[in-house]
């Protein structure tokens, strides 16, 4: 499957050494004011080759928007974005044509389809994410008109973590999670998350990590009883990123380790509204929000594609054979995948509140 949603639907398309990459969104709303500049913004986030964290690869990632936008506003019809690739180089790869590369998609999507597209990983590399970060794009601003906004961030990388969560000062989150190159809220440790990555790239290896989001502004109802839980529906769109390998909401795995009273969350008034002394639910009881912020924490593997020594096979030669991969890689996935999270989530509640017929700002019925 390569589109995601029900009423707000998302189709991506494209290869990494391809002509070109994007997406079709079909179910955007009219009337939400949007602009190349609003999508390539998003874009910038994840774009490649703008510190020495990322790979070198340089491409600009200029998207063009084809259709469904008419004097800076949606019209309700597909909206159609493309970005052109430049920078390909698939040459490195002629090396993988019959040699899986160890902890990458190579070897399945052989077994699978047999005949692929081998350059970099084809569908399978972490460019394609590019489409879910440009219709990420739409869905934002269409849940900013109804004041619900998605801030991710990295919250560690490899041993290196921050023990700092978003809080409501919106405006400074952004300005702090833009100003570092590991995109983290936590000014006083990313330094050092930047170093836990240089050492592993010079050490011709790589790390992983964890990023965390916030949602602010969610109101409750959102989210189906059994099946289409706002939770499953998060959960399938955030495990379909490149280098997942796990997802908590709220307290997480850590609600294992401890007790039912201290993990329930106690219901209270406050300004006549029903909240949670705490946030240990992550926003979401039953699948269903229930308007406290939603919480979400993604854990990604190192890179894949590491310049060490591996041990594969030759499946023309059938035989055991080593590798060492070239190529232009990211020593680590997690400052750039931030954006790809980000967008996810954005994706997955524009559908789920559509849905849930809240859009619009209507509260469901008592």
């Amino acid at each position: 499957m390569n589109t995601i949603g029900r009423l707000f639907r998302v189709t991506t398309f494209g290869e990494s050494h391809g002509k070109a990459l994007g997406c079709i969104v079909d179910g955007c709303p009219p009337g939400i004011r949007l602009s190349e500049k609003d999508v390539q913004d998003e874009l910038d986030k994840r774009r490649p080759g703008q510190s020495k964290l990322t790979t070198s690869r340089s491409e600009s990632d200029t998207v063009e928007i084809l259709s469904g936008i008419f004097e800076g506003m949606s019209t309700g019809t597909p909206i159609a974005m493309v970005v052109r690739n430049h920078d390909a180089d698939p040459s490195k790869y002629d090396i993988i044509r019959d040699t899986p590369r160890p902890g990458h998609a190579d070897l399945t999507y052989r077994m699978k389809y047999k005949h692929v597209d081998h350059r970099g990983g084809g569908r399978a590399s972490a460019r394609e994410t590019l489409g879910r970060v440009a219709a990420g794009a739409v869905a934002k601003k269409a849940l900013e008109r109804i004041s619900i906004k998605t801030f991710a961030y990295t919250k560690s990388i490899g041993r290196i973590a921050s023990e700092k969560t978003a809080s409501h000062d919106m405006a400074s989150l952004r300005r702090i999670i833009d100003s570092n190159p590991v995109k983290a809220i936590d000014e006083g440790i990313a330094s050092r998350m930047e170093d836990e990555i240089i050492k592993a790239k010079k050490e011709n290896d790589s790390v992983g990590g964890v990023v965390e989001s916030v949602t602010f502004g969610l109101m409750p109802g959102v989210g189906e009883p059994v099946f289409g839980k706002l939770s499953s529906e998060l959960a399938g769109a955030l495990a379909g990123i490149p280098a997942f390998r796990g997802l908590e909401f709220g307290l997480g795995f850590d609600a294992a380790r401890v007790l039912g009273s201290e993990s329930n969350d106690d219901f209270l008034f406050r300004d006549k509204s029903i909240v949670t002394g705490t946030n240990n639910c992550g926003g979401m009881l039953g699948g269903i929000s229930n308007g406290m912020p939603l919480v979400v924490r993604v854990a990604f593997k190192p890179t894949a594609s590491i310049q060490k020594p591996q041990r594969t096979i030759d499946m023309k030669a059938k035989k055991e054979a080593k590798i060492c991969i070239e190529g232009r890689h990211d020593p680590c996935v997690v400052p750039r995948a931030v954006a790809v999270v980000e967008a996810m989530i954005n994706i997955v509640l524009m559908d789920m509140v559509l849905v849930a017929g809240l859009y619009g700002g209507d509260s469901p019925k008592e």
